[in-house]
């Protein structure tokens, strides 16, 4: 016994190839924060341990430990 086939009006595609951004240059800490400082300080120990998820997050904290600055333009 044949399975009967039929063709659905509804036809599926997959989604477009997403976009990513160029990561982020690292920020470089300014010369009168002390804080900014030792943070740069555990950033390169933590890539001298190959740990860049750490370097990542003290990346991060290193461009919010002060207020907004303006955003640059691409």
């Amino acid at each position: 016994m044949a399975i009967p086939t039929t063709r659905s009006a509804r036809q599926t595609t997959m989604d477009p190839p997403i976009t990513l951004a160029l990561p982020l240059a690292e920020p470089e800490p300014p010369a009168d924060c002390g804080v900014c400082a030792a943070l740069s300080v555990q950033r390169t120990d933590a890539r001298g341990r190959g740990d860049l998820s750490k370097v990542s997050d003290l990346n991060v904290e290193i461009r919010n430990h002060h207020e907004p600055r303006p955003k640059r333009v691409r």
